[in-house]
């Protein structure tokens, strides 16, 4: 599978942590300097600002997916290799789908997760075979990943489900991943959710 172009989900609020804030500059940067194009949510702030302005001083290629409604809150980022204006959410998450060969989720709300979760089950529905990743940065996705482990538990996912899901620590981790997906196939990339506990070096 080539990839050329990422889909990252994230907050357009900062959040409490600077971490979470370098970590979504460092995936803009890391994915600008791979020559992976980047596609987004469009706006010009919070974490969503940092991922797009790092990867542009970079020199990348980063496109912004955003909908009219959203255009006066989280406010357009109007330096962007495209800005595609959308009439609302469904196509916003469908255009953000179509345009990325791969998925990256940062720290984020309820957007954030939401966007994940439609990934991961066209995933489940075989309605596309792209990778989904987690950056678990500070362990932010902790109770979010033990939420899903409790569903497998009660009966309403497998392990395959699970599976689906590649958490890294580390940004360096998942562009390194990404990498190398281009020489080989993405299933049995993926050890599942919980990865980054007992995390793998930095």
């Amino acid at each position: 599978m080539d990839i050329s172009s990422v889909t990252v989900f994230c907050g357009a609020s900062r959040g409490h942590r600077d971490t979470h804030l370098s970590a979504a500059a460092e995936l803009g940067q890391a994915l600008a300097r791979a020559g992976i194009r980047i596609v987004y949510g469009g706006a010009a702030i919070g974490l969503m600002g940092a991922v797009a302005d790092a990867a542009l001083k970079a020199g990348g290629t980063v496109v912004g997916v955003l909908p009219e409604s959203l255009v006066p809150h989280e406010i357009a980022h109007l330096e962007l290799s495209e800005l595609h204006i959308v009439p609302d959410l469904h196509r916003r998450k469908a255009l953000m789908a179509e345009l990325g060969d791969a998925f990256v989720a940062l720290p984020g709300g309820l957007g954030t997760a939401e966007e994940l979760f439609e990934a991961l089950t066209w995933s489940q529905l075989g309605l596309h075979d792209k990778p989904c990743f987690v950056l678990d940065n500070d362990g932010y996705y902790r109770h979010l990943l033990t939420f899903l482990e409790h569903a497998v538990r009660e009966g309403f996912l497998t392990d395959t489900d699970t599976e689906r899901i590649i958490v890294r620590p580390h940004v360096r981790q998942i562009v390194e991943q990404l990498l190398a997906t281009r020489t080989s196939a993405v299933p049995g990339i993926t050890r599942g959710v919980g990865q980054s506990r007992g995390a793998s070096p930095p």
